[in-house]
């Protein structure tokens, strides 16, 4: 039986929970910041456009935020998880076999479909979720997971909304940018471009013994993929997570040694240590 993962991925997802609650938002540049204010975590199209970037200090975008009247939010993790608890119950009352990869990111397997279907049932799918929460989806489906993540990637991209990548999969993936690749991280990208890999048709393509011998038995697992054999299976059962993370940053820009020294102070006098 041929394989056939499906990727839905929200579209802007922090950015399009706020219109869901305020629809007078669309159309219009939002962007949704971390928990102190500091930094830029989530962009609508329109801010994109704008050419704001993520991770970004809120201060080093104020001028292009205030001149284009950018709609400003602080994050609100609680509303976000709700709304992404129904999304993601939405995907498993139709697909009980689904991994949540993400808060705004599921796996499902739809190898149980017909081959002519599956784009079908993918634009179904994506007018479900919307229906039902408000939220704008994209869905890409291939053989493999990383391969549907291309998919997905693509269909954001062109704004096709469905992606089935089945056809001319060698021709897309040369304009795939290797560090866009599902599981390529920065060091990993800049090591294959410098061995002249720059594409993921390159990696896909690529001698696999020199990948083992050079990378490890992820960066094969990823090249098998892209060749679109399974490697990398569906994991159906949640696992608690193992470590959190909290950053932090400055709200405007700080040049002083001093403010920077109390700064520093009373954050560690705030928390424990």
């Amino acid at each position: 039986m041929k394989k056939y993962i499906a990727l839905i991925d929200c579209n802007n997802f922090y950015a399009s929970c706020e219109r869901v609650f305020n629809p007078s938002l669309k159309n219009k540049p939002i962007v949704v910041l971390s928990n102190n204010d500091g930094c830029i975590i989530a962009r609508s199209n329109e801010a994109k456009n704008l050419g704001i970037r993520m991770g970004h200090p809120f201060f080093k975008c104020k001028s292009i935020i205030e001149s284009n009247k950018v709609q400003v939010f602080s994050s609100n993790y609680t509303l976000y998880a709700d709304m992404s608890n129904r999304v993601m119950s939405i995907i498993k009352s139709f697909f009980p076999d689904t991994e949540i990869y993400s808060i705004d990111e599921a796996f499902i397997d739809l190898s149980f479909l017909d081959e002519k279907s599956i784009e079908d049932y993918g634009k179904e799918i994506r007018k479900k979720v919307l229906r039902w929460t408000g939220i704008p989806t994209s869905v890409g489906i291939s053989s493999t997971k990383t391969l549907s993540k291309v998919a997905n990637h693509i269909a954001k991209k062109e704004k096709t909304g469905v992606l089935y990548l089945n056809q001319g999969i060698d021709e897309k993936l040369k304009k795939f940018p290797i560090g866009d690749v599902w599981g390529v991280g920065k060091q990993l990208s800049k090591f294959y471009i410098k061995n002249g890999i720059e594409n993921a048709y390159q990696l896909r393509t690529a001698s696999n013994t020199w990948i083992k011998k050079s990378t490890n038995v992820l960066g094969s697992r990823t090249a098998m993929e892209l060749r679109g054999i399974t490697c990398i299976g569906l994991e159906t059962h949640e696992v608690k997570r193992k470590n959190c993370c909290v950053s932090r940053s400055f709200g405007k820009k700080v040049t002083d040694l001093q403010k920077l020294e109390e700064a520093i102070t009373t954050y560690l006098s705030l928390i424990h240590i």
